[in-house]
């Protein structure tokens, strides 16, 4: 059970590691702007917003590894962090856009029932 829940954490942590590239590197360029299904004037305009957000979604990361750095010490961590990402997930999800449920808050909910469960 502890290595499924490990790999469930480090995906997660995967996923924000991503979402800091499309963000922060990727948010006007065709990848960020199909991903986001933005047009290039909105990104242009809302680059900076992007970047903050992306720069938020690398603590989370860094947050995850260091508590699957940690071990068994790590737990608080690794629950505080998914806790994070589920709040998160969910408000996207309602205010921004349904995917995010899918793609933050489902992963994050899972991984934070395994970690739970350990």
């Amino acid at each position: 059970m502890t290595t499924i829940t490990n790999v469930a954490v480090a995906l997660v942590a995967v996923l924000h590691f991503g979402f800091l590239i499309l963000e922060m590197f990727l948010w006007t360029r065709p990848l960020g702007l199909r991903t986001f299904g933005t047009t290039p004037d909105f990104a242009r305009a809302t680059k900076a917003l992007a970047a903050n957000q992306g720069l938020y979604n690398g603590f989370v990361a860094t947050g995850l590894g260091w508590g699957l750095a940690l071990g068994d010490a790590g737990t608080s961590i690794k629950i505080f962090f998914l806790g994070c990402v589920v709040v998160a997930g969910v408000f996207g999800g309602f205010t921004a856009s349904r995917k995010i449920l899918w793609a933050q808050a489902l992963p994050g909910a899972v991984a934070l029932a395994l970690v739970l469960l350990a």
